[in-house]
């Protein structure tokens, strides 16, 4: 009797101490046996557990160091899984005669995980703000008791993960090859002080919104996009977290931000990362300071903060299957860090791509961040693709202007290509002309050109060299200018949701000139889809003469010429000049369908497209 009183006891004891103890936080939750990279870190995130001795029941994995912060509610251990297999045991924390048992897992990996295919120049990535595209599940649009209020263009709308499932149809039907969702994860913010709908404010990093819906929800949409032939991009950001997350409300110590708890803003002049004449004050006021008072800024510096996040974004692309990550604010983060970061993810996943966000508006500083570009030398960034803002700029402008023979219109163009050797793969550029950050190429409803303007946009992107990239909405004209705000770059896709008045992801929902763009660009997509040509052809261009603009893609014997009018009147293109590119015989035009003789001079309209396939 004594025994089994003493027993009870004992539980009761230990079961009190799990309470008391109120572990919180344990990140990752599991991983998976046969990793490339055997060092595992687990954060746990419990009140008064730091002074804890550590101890596991696994049989195929053991500790290798244990770290403690002056923060007595952390410890980080560090497992090592050289040959560990799956199983199940526990993490056992001991203080005197105190003892807490936590489950964990190392899990079977999927038999082809580690060679899942990334995106790359055969892809077009569909950008989609999930609270601004359709609402499929409106109860769980209130749940951190925050309304929506779709008349307020800052605030929560309910876009959700099943609002996005629901019309996989329509993206796959439109042609594009991958998904890039804005942000995912938990955005817990105080909604009256900083609104997070756009999910840049992260509270929890392995964890999504609960008002996008579950982690498991994240996956099954993943598995169904996959169903569809599409690749995910999952965007990420190191750089900074929300300040309601628990990593900051809770500091493990002071070096893991930048400036500790207090704001510091920094200057946004990351051109400080390869300015050979910086100054350290320059420097550091860049990259250490915080990107806005609500966005602490993480110190990769510190190696448990680089190695958390290192092992969180190979968590999320092991669990949901990813195919890419766009990571936030590259520039603004420990050069180093992030070098060593993609090194490891390419190095568990050898097909997998990152593209990084590189705002800067010249292709020098956008070429200085590619892996292994000469300009950075002997440093390496191991950032396989940046984005191409530079082109950004020039097409918002010359798309505006006549092409003459000095300076406007496609000479613009035509002049930045001839820079490309500054770049170590120009086929890894991210080609776009607006995102959720930047005025929509229509920028507002008056624009009476507005179509003809990004027809010929739309056309340059997805047949340039390049990754092309294309914000959801494009292919119905959406609008969107940003001095009126971020918010209204960012407007709820119409039909998205069950009491929108008009359904603009079907035909009768769109007017004629809508349906005119959207049957354009949805043929365009097809076309480019699969399409060797324009995925590993060579480019090759004439300068533009009387305002018209000539390029060549060219694989395997095959070529697609594109032709455009850059001025307000019909232009003679003539194929003498040409003839290089131009086979003497019949072509198909793909933007009509028709066939084309190119045997004889020919006429292009105002502001004309022509894509002469042999």
């Amino acid at each position: 009797m004594k025994n089994i009183f003493l027993s009870i006891l004992s539980l009761f004891f230990a079961i009190n101490i799990f309470a008391s103890n109120e572990i919180m936080h344990v990140q990752p939750s599991f991983w998976w046996a046969g990793m490339t990279n055997p060092s595992l870190q687990i954060l746990i995130h419990g009140k008064s557990i730091g002074a804890s001795a550590v101890a596991l029941t696994a049989k195929t994995c053991k500790i290798d160091s244990v770290a403690r912060f002056a923060n007595k509610n952390y410890l980080i251990l560090y497992v090592n899984t050289q040959n560990a297999q799956p199983e199940e045991f526990d993490i056992i924390l001991k203080n005197g005669k105190k003892e807490t048992k936590i489950p964990y897992q190392l899990k079977q990996r999927a038999a082809n995980a580690r060679h899942i295919k990334g995106f790359d120049a055969s892809d077009v990535l569909y950008l989609i703000m999930p609270d601004r595209f359709a609402n499929g599940d409106p109860a769980n649009d209130e749940i951190f008791g925050y309304p929506t209020n779709r008349q307020n263009p800052n605030a929560r709308h309910g876009g959700d993960f099943k609002g996005i499932e629901k019309h996989l149809d329509y993206i796959a039907d439109l042609g594009v090859t991958a998904i890039w969702l804005n942000p995912v994860l938990e955005n817990n913010m105080n909604e009256n002080e900083y609104p997070a709908y756009h999910g840049y404010a992260t509270t929890d990093f392995y964890k999504v919104d609960a008002r996008f819906g579950t982690n498991e929800d994240y996956k099954n949409l993943s598995a169904k996009i996959h169903q569809k032939g599409m690749k995910v991009v999952m965007d990420m950001i190191f750089n900074h977290c929300g300040s309601e997350n628990f990593l900051f409300l809770d500091l493990p110590d002071s070096t893991w931000t930048n400036h500790g708890v207090h704001y510091v803003g920094t200057t946004h002049n990351t051109s400080v990362q390869f300015d050979p004449y910086r100054s350290k004050f320059d420097f550091d006021d860049a990259v250490d300071g915080w990107f806005v008072e609500s966005m602490p800024d993480f110190n990769q510096r510190n190696p448990h903060v680089a190695k958390y996040f290192i092992q969180n974004s190979i968590w999320w692309i092991e669990y949901v299957g990813l195919n890419g990550i766009r990571q936030d604010t590259h520039p603004y983060a420990d050069y180093e860090m992030m070098s060593r970061w993609c090194r490891e993810v390419m190095e568990e996943y050898p097909d997998f791509n990152i593209v990084g966000e590189t705002w800067l508006h010249n292709n020098v500083a956008i070429a200085w961040w590619q892996k292994d570009s000469k300009l950075s030398a002997p440093r390496n960034s191991y950032l396989k693709t940046v984005m191409d803002f530079p082109m950004v700029d020039i097409m918002e402008k010359c798309f505006d202007e006549q092409t003459e023979q000095w300076g406007g219109g496609f000479m613009r163009i035509h002049e930045y290509l001839t820079q490309d050797v500054v770049y170590q793969n120009p086929m890894n550029l991210l080609v776009f002309f607006d995102n959720h950050d930047t005025s929509r190429f229509n920028r507002n409803e008056k624009d009476t050109a507005s179509a003809d303007r990004t027809k010929q946009a739309l056309t340059y992107i997805l047949t340039v060299r390049g990754i092309p990239q294309i914000y959801y909405g494009t292919e119905i004209l959406m609008t969107g200018f940003k001095p009126d705000g971020d918010g209204y770059l960012r407007k709820d896709f119409p039909g998205g949701w069950d009491a929108d008045a008009q359904n603009k992801f079907t035909e009768n929902g769109r007017s004629a000139k809508e349906n005119d763009f959207f049957t354009f660009a949805k043929n365009l997509l097809n076309w480019r889809k699969g399409n060797e040509i324009l995925s590993k052809g060579s480019f090759k261009h004439f300068r533009p003469y009387n305002g018209v603009y000539v390029y060549e893609r060219k694989y395997n014997g095959r070529s697609a010429v594109v032709i455009f009018n850059g001025t307000d009147s019909e232009q003679t293109v003539a194929v003498q000049r040409y003839k290089e590119l131009l086979p003497t015989g019949v072509a198909k035009e793909i933007i009509s369908g028709e066939n084309f003789s190119v045997e004889k001079d020919f006429k292009i309209e105002k502001r004309g497209i022509k894509i002469l396939e042999f």
